[in-house]
């Protein structure tokens, strides 16, 4: 009888060791004094008060914001080009920016890596894109768990979920009901595509066009994967920044993440009843790898804006009285910004004017 082992099944646990091995310091360099250490404990350890790290403060009365998500199929992106250490940018973005929509400072981020087969090199590429995504957001990666699951996933394929926790005041929660009409909204530019629309722009850019990801696209001065590969812009430290400059919900009545649905579908979310947002198209220049797409594809302009964020990736709701300075902050913080429309009196709901 055949001696079968968990190796000869497809899982070899001392490649999965040495992926372990490399990822302890990707994860200790995003830890802030927050963090209890803990030895080989099964889970990780956070306080939410008494931190001594300048900028992050005690709470009275703390609520836990948390979320989820994924990168999509932008992984197959990274699969062509053979470049893995930008996407784990993606994945704490995706999650930390849907977090911070209510006002909330990211405290830990957790990952999820599932692969068909031990690769550590991977592995470890995948793990330095999430550290850098914390490190950058002021998050501490405290955990993870990597999966080897053969049958599951072939031929290289691999997935990725991540799990943001962060905390506010509760007074200071933002959470759309003090939108009124008159507000205006204040468009923060994006990164390109981010992380949404990417079973269409593969659709188009490898089906229909039958590009490759090596390809240089003249009108951007930059290769297909380039293109496709540009990480989510992580939005955390500009606006954790600016809600400290303000009285929430007196200042700032809504943030909002634009994702999947564009500026419509992620801005009406947020609006109560009796309001509707009056979205102007042409108040931004729309980025080039958009139109580059949109001629690609011959892709509607309403389905564009409704499948992309087309060059705005996050959105401020500002009183009216209030506008002015937080475009001076803005503008300081070497953001560039535009107002892209206004609420007003109306059922729920959104209006393009252009």
């Amino acid at each position: 009888m055949a001696n079968v082992t968990y190796k000869s099944a497809g899982v070899d646990l001392e490649l999965y060791d040495e992926a372990m091995r490399r990822l302890p310091t990707l994860m200790q360099r995003t830890f802030t004094p927050r963090v209890l250490p803990v030895a080989d404990a099964f889970a990780g350890l956070m306080r939410l008060n008494h931190s001594t790290r300048p900028g992050q403060s005690s709470y009275q009365d703390p609520v836990l914001v948390s979320g989820t998500d994924g990168v999509g199929t932008k992984l197959k992106i990274a699969q062509l080009v053979g470049k893995f250490d930008t996407v784990g940018i993606d994945l704490v973005a995706m999650s930390i920016n849907d977090v911070l929509c209510l006002g909330a400072e990211p405290l830990l981020f957790l990952d999820y890596l599932a692969l068909g087969k031990d690769n550590p090199d991977l592995i470890a590429a995948l793990v330095k894109g999430v550290s850098d995504g914390c490190v950058e957001c002021g998050a501490s990666l405290l955990g993870g768990e990597t999966a080897i699951m053969p049958d599951i996933y072939h031929d290289g394929d691999f997935d990725m979920a991540g799990f943001c926790v962060g905390v506010a005041e509760r007074t200071r929660l933002i959470d759309g009901k003090a939108i009124r009409p008159g507000d205006v909204v204040i468009g923060l530019p994006s990164s390109g595509f981010h992380s949404n629309g990417y079973s269409l722009i593969r659709k188009v850019v490898f089906g229909m066009a039958k590009l490759t990801v090596d390809q240089t696209i003249p009108e951007l001065g930059m290769t297909v994967g380039e293109a496709l590969l540009m990480p989510t812009r992580l939005y955390p430290r500009l606006i954790l920044k600016l809600l400290k400059s303000y009285r929430v919900k007196v200042a700032i009545s809504g943030l909002a993440h634009i994702t999947g649905g564009g500026l419509k579908d992620n801005i009406e979310r947020l609006l109560p009843d009796g309001c509707r947002l009056a979205l102007d198209r042409t108040a931004w220049p729309v980025p080039p790898l958009f139109t580059w797409l949109q001629g690609l594809g011959g892709i509607d302009r309403d389905e564009m804006y409704h499948v992309f964020n087309m060059g705005i990736g996050f959105t401020l709701i500002v009183r009216p009285r209030f506008v002015d300075s937080i475009r001076r902050q803005l503008s300081q913080a070497g953001t560039e910004h535009w107002i892209v429309g206004e609420i007003k009196s109306g059922p729920r709901g959104v209006d393009y004017i252009s």
